[in-house]
Order: structure tokens, then C-alpha cells, then sequence
């Protein structure tokens, strides 16, 4: 009798390990995006370093809203050094072998981390429709110990759901080849390489992806929603736009992210289209996460004055005018010049 379809033949062998084959290999293109990559990288660490530093430090951000941000800034840090490293070590020393439990780890902290920026955006979204819609009772609701059990979720979740979906497509057979047509470990890529039907895994994964992005995505847009309805209600314009400043961050954010998101995963198997597949990657893991801090910063002017505050207390060097005056240890009246 003939063996079932998802059974493995018997020339069948595991493979040791994956091979990348994303990047180009001109030796001119190549060093062209090791340079942009790790100035991102850098940029990304730095961004989201500064941001978590300052709303550790200035007690005027001790607030739920400032909460979110900092732990979606310590998130985007770990999001990115999941990929990025591996990606500038494939590209610095020509190595573009991963271990097979290598690949796994890294596809399952990937999918960790990205399901908790999803959780933890709608967690945000749930702030924003509190502060909005009942400023009376925002106080009283939205506690730190809300926050902190709106997180504890967020993280629960992100280490649940990617699990199963991870351990059951490591558990296939892969009997060769053993190049994965990406920059990182990810779902489309990996499952390709499978020895069987894959069928199953793909409803599986289309499962797990709508319960991370779409039921996120719909109780943001419809805290968003009620949100919108009390900013016209609002009878001054001044008013309506302090509110819809107050979230106009975390709505640009949320479009970046659940878009590129939905995109990649939410998609026919039909419709993938390798090329733009591995464009929309590099695009949720290399550059959101460097967008997020540019937005939260130069967009937030409580953001930039808690860095002018900060830097005011380390700096030797204050303005003062057209005059720039140096403090100095020393007591000499005349150390104030230029």
C-alpha cells in the first residue's frame, strides 16, 4: 500500500542547515547595504535607546501613554537585533549558513516580537480612547497596574500563538535543497523547502495571522473610531487638534506596521510574489523600527522638551540668547565667554 502523502520517503535526510540567498552577490552592492544596513541598525539602537532613556528620566513622562512607548522602544531594540546582525554577519563575512535550530530560533523570536508590537499597539490604542473619550475616568482606569497586566497579555500572547505554528513546521521533513530565498528565517521561505504538502501549515499560519494582526488591527480601528467621533464633538479647533495630536503618533505607527504586516502575511499563496515579499520584509523589520522613534520624537513636543530637560542637566554648555555660555567647575566669574 502506498504511504500517505505527508509521510517521508525513505531517501529522505534532516538538513544541518540553511543557506541564504536574499542578497546579491556584486561585491559593489553588497558593501553598498552592509553601509545602509548597519547605519540603520545603529540608528535604530540609538533612537530607541534615547527614547527609553528619557522616559526613564523625566518624571513629567512617568505617564500610562509614555509607559507604552517606552516598552514598544525596548520591543523595536529586540525586533531588529533578531534579523540585523545575522543579515551584516552574511553580508561582512560571507558566511550565509544558519543552523537549523539557528533558523528556528530566530523565525520564533521574530514571530514573538512582532505579535507583541501587535497587542501592544492596540493595548495603546485602548489608552488613547480612554484619554480621549473619558478624561474623567482616565485616571482611575488606566493604573499602573492596568499597564503593566495590558503588557504581561501582550507578552503572553506573543509567546503562545507563534509557538505552535514554529515547533510544527521545524517538526517537516526538509531533504534538500537547503537555500532559502530570504535575508532571515520567515514562513513563506522556509515552507517552501519542505520534502510535503505544506497545505495544513499555510491554513495554520493564515489562522494564527489573522488573530495577530486583524483582531488588533479592528479594536484599534475601532477605538480610533470613537475617537475621531470625540474630536468633532469638540467645538473649538484648537481643541480638536490638541486631541488629535495626542495620538496622531501612535495612528502613523499603526498604519506603518499592520500594513506591511497584513501585506506580507495576510496574502494567497497565489499572489506571493517573492521579489516584493523580501522588499516588504526588509521594510517591517529594518526601517519601522527605525521610523519609530523619528516619529515619536520630532512628532512629540513633550518628547523634545523632556531631551532639551535632559540635556540641560548633562551638558556643560547652555544658550542663552546669541550668547553661548560654558559652565565651568571653577568659581571664575569670567569662565562665561563667547
Amino acid at each position: 500500500m502506498a504511504s500517505p502523502t505527508w509521510a517521508p520517503r525513505a531517501n529522505e535526510t534532516s538538513l544541518a542547515y540553511f543557506v541564504f540567498l536574499g542578497f546579491p552577490n556584486r561585491w559593489a552592492m553588497k558593501i553598498l547595504l552592509l553601509s545602509l544596513l548597519f547605519a540603520v541598525y545603529v540608528l535604530t539602537l540609538v533612537g530607541n535607546s534615547l527614547i527609553v532613556l528619557i522616559t526613564l528620566a523625566d518624571p513629567a513622562l512617568h505617564t500610562p501613554m509614555y509607559f507604552f512607548i517606552r516598552n514598544l522602544s525596548l520591543l523595536e531594540i529586540c525586533y531588529t537585533s533578531v534579523t540585523q546582525p545575522k543579515m551584516l554577519a552574511t553580508l561582512l563575512l560571507e558566511d550565509k549558513s544558519i543552523s537549523f535550530a539557528g533558523c528556528a530560533a530566530q523565525m520564533y523570536f521574530l514571530l514573538f516580537f512582532g505579535t507583541v508590537e501587535c497587542f501592544l499597539l492596540a493595548s495603546m490604542s485602548y489608552d488613547r480612547y480612554l484619554a480621549i473619550c473619558h478624561p474623567l475616568h482616565y485616571t482611575a482606569k488606566m493604573t499602573k497596574g492596568v499597564c503593566i497586566r495590558l503588557t504581561l497579555i501582550s507578552l503572553l500572547c506573543g509567546s503562545l500563538i507563534p509557538l505552535g505554528n514554529t515547533a510544527w513546521i521545524f517538526s517537516l521533513p526538509f531533504c534538500g535543497p537547503n537555500e532559502i530565498d530570504h535575508f532571515f528565517c520567515d514562513f513563506p521561505p522556509v515552507l517552501k523547502l519542505a520534502c510535503i504538502n505544506t497545505s495544513p501549515n499555510e491554513v495554520a499560519i493564515l489562522a494564527s495571522s489573522v488573530l495577530i494582526t486583524v483582531l488588533p488591527f479592528v479594536f484599534t480601528a475601532g477605538s480610533y473610531a470613537c475617537i475621531l467621533c470625540t474630536i468633532l464633538k469638540i467645538p473649538l479647533a484648537g481643541g480638536r487638534r490638541k486631541a488629535f495630536s495626542t495620538c496622531s503618533t501612535h495612528l502613523i505607527v499603526v498604519t506603518l506596521f499592520y500594513c506591511s504586516a497584513s501585506c506580507m502575511y495576510l496574502q494567497p499563496k497565489s499572489s506571493h510574489s517573492w521579489e516584493w515579499d523580501k522588499f516588504l520584509s526588509l521594510f517591517y523589520t529594518v526601517i519601522t523600527p527605525l521610523l519609530n522613534p523619528v516619529i515619536y520624537s520630532f512628532r512629540n513636543k513633550e518628547v523634545k522638551g523632556a531631551l532639551r530637560r535632559t540635556l540641560r542637566k548633562t551638558t556643560p554648555v547652555e544658550l542663552a540668547g546669541p550668547f553661548i555660555l560654558l559652565r565651568s567647575n571653577t568659581r571664575n566669574p569670567h569662565a562665561c565667554v563667547l
